[in-house]
């Protein structure tokens, strides 16, 4: 008669409790919210972390989900697991320079949202000027100045914009923000191309 006594550990089920564990966490969710989440008792979402349940694939499935991770994520525990927030540091920030080198703007958008949906921290000393020539059909940018007193041109459009004040206009046509204060301004800058399309 045949034992199991000799079976190897390989052959025993994951455990996905303690990445399960590791997720929920991470997610700064309760037992109760990803149970409500996913679709899975409480009570099973307990024995599961406690490894005293292997979850069938259909729960594994609808906790991933819940998640927002692959299946393998929580069926191999070996793999990291991944950060909630994603932290990038000041100095790995890249950044252009105006023409003028009185302009600086620090690109805030992830890379692959460029041509879409750009975001930027603009610095400008007096008299600086970030000119741009025209951006594709229908593109748009909003100014969102911070400190200091920014001058806007759309075409043959010309405003000033003051702490606080948001300036939405056309970049489909050759465009200027300038700097007429006389102490350094900031602002943001996001620009909106294709109209979003």
């Amino acid at each position: 008669m045949s034992s199991n006594s000799g079976k190897n550990l390989e052959d025993a089920p994951p455990k996905v409790g303690d990445t399960l564990v590791k997720l929920r966490q991470a997610d700064g969710l309760s037992l109760d919210a990803l149970s409500k989440r996913a679709g899975v008792s409480k009570s099973m979402l307990s024995q599961i972390e406690r490894n005293q349940a292997n979850p069938t694939v259909a729960v594994v499935w609808r906790l991933a989900n819940a998640l927002g991770v692959p299946i393998s994520l929580l069926v191999d525990g070996n793999q990291p697991v991944p950060a909630s927030i994603e932290t990038l540091p000041s100095h790995a920030t890249p950044s252009l320079r105006s023409r003028d080198g009185h302009c600086v703007l620090r690109i805030l958008g992830p890379i692959e949202l460029a041509g879409q949906f750009e975001w930027y921290e603009l610095s400008l000393e007096p008299g600086g000027c970030l000119d741009s020539e025209a951006h594709e059909p229908a593109s748009r940018e909003h100014l969102t100045v911070l400190s200091g007193m920014l001058e806007v041109q759309s075409g043959s459009n010309v405003t000033k914009i003051k702490v606080g004040e948001t300036a939405r206009y056309a970049a489909d046509r050759p465009h200027y923000i300038k700097n007429v204060g006389k102490n350094a301004a900031t602002a943001l800058l996001v620009v909106i191309h294709n109209g979003g399309q």
